[in-house]
């Protein structure tokens, strides 16, 4: 899992983003396994398929080094949790990330089942040291179809019931296939923030709204919410994250890396409101069965850099846009995470 970083990627960092990123980062969206946690070969079923050609484990060691070649002469700590898939043995891969945390003083959180009681999850995270949950959609019962799911399928309301009493940070990655405009989505995460009013809540990837299409009504809903708050991990959509800012504020929203996915070197564009990932040709395999892949020419590969690289570029062009101070960047990119991890730390 060596990552090159090329001339290119070197330029882009320090002519658009070293001017921008503060020195120190918290990155509230961080994977770590091992292959060999994997039970068997059955691929995700709801998730992009595409993300399993990137990597197919992440230790913190790597992670660290892929934070010192991609983010130079800053100090970046990540909120570590494992790979929510059934494939994986969760509990095994959680007991490995409570210990990889503790040997780094670093913050995790419980990738967490909706069938396990809520007893038996609250000692499995107080035994962890864990501050929170990672719940995800693929564990929600295999019958539902994508559609079909709601976050309760998956994120059980007994599991908000105790991360409430414990002041838990939550992971949430929406479903369904108009992600963060969905009505049923929006319903739901007012419910949360109005029925777990402990729960530390952060909605993934702004809410999967990759595209402007997939926003929806939500500004309207969560201009009347107060705590939700948002990373925008593996998202490169500079007009969604400036009306999600516009709306929410920078002081709910959280820089997240989903890394090891956003290794990856791409650029993503909007078609027909459908995010399409614009990669080198023969980098990734099965481009031609995934309608997210699409292989470009050796002459704009030239000009690819890393996903990564492409979420920053877009969240400095949002905040460039609503002219937000530096203590807002600041925010983004640290104050946020550390309140909420201080938070859930004091309620453990």
């Amino acid at each position: 899992m060596t990552l090159s970083v090329s001339p290119h990627d070197r330029a882009v960092f320090q002519e658009s983003l070293a001017d921008f990123l503060p020195d120190d980062i918290v990155d509230v969206h961080a994977h770590v396994w091992l292959r060999a946690f994997a039970t068997g070969p059955t691929p995700m079923v709801r998730g992009a398929q595409w993300a399993l050609a990137v990597a197919d484990e992440q230790t913190p060691e790597v992670l660290a080094d892929t934070y010192a070649a991609l983010f130079p002469g800053r100090r970046v700590t990540p909120v570590l949790f494992g790979w929510p898939e059934r494939y994986i043995d969760i509990a095994a891969n959680n007991a490995w990330v409570a210990a990889q945390a503790r040997q780094q003083s670093a913050p995790a959180l419980c990738v967490s089942l909706p069938e396990t009681p809520a007893e038996t999850l609250d000692a499995i995270v107080q035994a962890g040291g864990f501050i929170g949950l990672k719940p995800y959609l693929e564990f929600a019962p295999r019958h539902l179809g994508p559609d079909e799911i709601s976050s309760f399928d998956f994120l059980p309301r007994a599991h908000l019931e105790i991360a409430s009493q414990r002041g838990w940070i939550i992971m949430l990655h929406l479903p369904r296939s108009r992600r963060l405009g969905d009505p049923l989505n929006l319903a739901q995460l007012v419910e949360i923030e109005q029925t777990y009013p402990g729960v530390q809540l952060i909605v993934a990837h702004l809410g999967r709204a990759y595209c402007p299409e997939d926003l929806g009504d939500a500004v309207a809903v969560l201009r009347r919410t107060e705590r939700l708050a948002f990373d925008f991990s593996a998202n490169t959509n500079a007009w969604v994250m400036t009306e999600l800012l516009r709306t929410v504020g920078a002081s709910r929203v959280l820089f997240g890396s989903d890394l090891p996915i956003t290794r990856m070197r791409l650029r993503r564009e909007c078609r027909q409101g459908t995010y399409v990932n614009l990669v080198p040709p023969g980098l990734y395999a099965d481009v031609d069965a995934d309608p997210h892949l699409v292989e470009v020419g050796a002459a704009e590969t030239e000009s690819l850099t890393f996903f990564l690289y492409e979420e920053l570029l877009a969240m400095r062009q949002a905040v460039t846009t609503l002219r937000l101070p530096a203590t807002a960047v600041e925010a983004i990119f640290a104050t946020n995470a550390r309140a909420m991890v201080a938070r859930a730390h004091r309620s453990r």
